[in-house]
């Protein structure tokens, strides 16, 4: 019995998940800070979420951006000031927090949520 459940299981096709619209995106990060890690790099950086759909992005170096998103193609987008290449995401919302594809340029980076951690946003760069 246990075998015929286990080739049902493969048999069956996997759903492929959504990413989040920019209504669901919104309701999760707006009023927040989260911390963003990578494979291999820990301490990817830290965003927070302002109301308006602004940001605030910060790595820790010590560089922060202003910015806003919005939604483009089904993907979230950031514009930054200074850069004038946004930088689109295809945003999962996961049991294990947030995982963001990078579509701008595709099969290059994954970022993932670090729950737990309240990281501050580090500006040695800002006059105010």
């Amino acid at each position: 019995m246990l075998r015929w459940v286990i080739l049902l299981l493969l048999a069956t096709p996997v759903i492929a998940q959504d990413g989040m619209t920019a209504e669901e995106f919104d309701a999760y990060v707006t009023g927040r800070t989260i911390t963003f890690s990578t494979a291999t790099n820990p301490t990817f950086g830290v965003e927070r979420y302002l109301p308006g759909r602004r940001v605030m992005w910060s790595t820790f170096e010590g560089t922060c951006k202003y910015g806003v998103w919005f939604e483009s193609k089904g993907d979230i987008c950031f514009r930054y000031e200074g850069d004038p290449e946004h930088k689109c995401w295809t945003i999962y919302d996961e049991p294990g927090g947030l995982r963001g594809v990078f579509t701008t340029r595709p099969n290059t980076t994954v970022i993932f949520e670090v729950l737990d951690r309240e990281d501050p946003l580090i500006c040695n760069d800002l006059s105010s």
